[in-house]
């Protein structure tokens, strides 16, 4: 008789891990605005670090329905991935010590990435490009500027798409592998238009052929009845979803980069 046919062990992506591992909370991370836990998630001798937000612990907003951010950190990170840019960290909706919450794998910022700066200039050097004007003292103000970088752009264009009403610049984690992270997309996906970011240098200019590509895709992947919209459903409002659909289309028709509407600050505070 011929041995059983062995199963390899399933390999594990970082999401089934935050998903399946078992949640034991290290710490707190004192400077978030909602309660944010440092984790480290287990299973099967596996273990990485972690943030894990509660939806217990997230404070009620004006604009946005009660209980909701964490789900809008999932969809923020279910978009990403379908872009194809991978722009958010593995994240998931999970039970853990304090109830359900968002769980997020940890990105340890790698230093020395330089993408923001203040200079003296009234224009932005070669590859910087301006946000605006700051006041850094004594009625002194100095230009505000980001890299001009591929990666800031694409996640532009994702900040677009999820209507990402808090992109600071603390939001932005360089990784020592050279991929960037945007962290934070609790505020994302509302009907009104709240774009507020830090990344406006491209405001108004032609979209990359890689974004058009990208969007339209996209757009097919939102379509009712795709599976990236079946996944959204129960993380944002029909209502919501249907707003991403119309955020999609009008990038797609207008090829350009979003500008401020005038009608919300355009810039967060703090910007960091």
């Amino acid at each position: 008789m011929s041995a059983p046919e062995r199963i390899p062990p399933r390999s594990m992506t970082p999401a089934d891990l935050l998903a399946e591992g078992e949640l034991t909370v290290r710490g707190q991370i004192r400077d978030a605005s909602n309660a944010a836990l440092y984790c480290t998630v287990t299973h099967e001798g596996e273990e990485t670090a972690c943030v894990y937000k509660p939806v217990a612990g997230e404070r009620p907003l004006w604009d946005f329905p009660d209980g909701t951010l964490a789900g809008r950190e999932v969809a923020a990170y279910l978009v990403s991935e379908a872009t194809g840019w991978g722009l958010v960290p593995p994240t998931v909706l999970r039970d853990g010590p304090y109830g359900e919450g968002m769980v997020q794998l940890w990105i340890e910022a790698a230093p020395g990435s330089e993408l923001l700066a203040l200079v003296e200039d009234e224009e932005p050097g070669p590859g910087w490009k301006a946000i605006g004007l700051a006041e850094v003292g004594e009625g002194r103000t100095a230009l505000l500027v980001h890299a001009d970088d591929p990666r800031l752009r694409r996640l532009a264009v994702l900040d677009a798409v999820i209507n990402n009403a808090d992109r600071k610049g603390g939001h932005l984690l360089p990784a020592a592998d050279g991929r960037l992270y945007g962290i934070d997309h609790g505020v994302t996906f509302n009907v009104e238009n709240k774009l507020r970011t830090l990344l406006w240098g491209w405001a108004g200019q032609p979209l990359t052929e890689e974004a058009v590509t990208v969007l339209g895709g996209l757009r097919e992947q939102l379509r009712e009845g795709a599976t990236l919209a079946g996944r959204l459903t129960g993380l944002i409002t029909p209502a919501e979803l249907e707003a991403t659909r119309a955020r999609v289309d009008a990038l797609l028709a207008a090829k350009v980069h979003p500008e401020p509407s005038g009608e919300w600050p355009a810039i967060p505070w703090p910007p960091v």
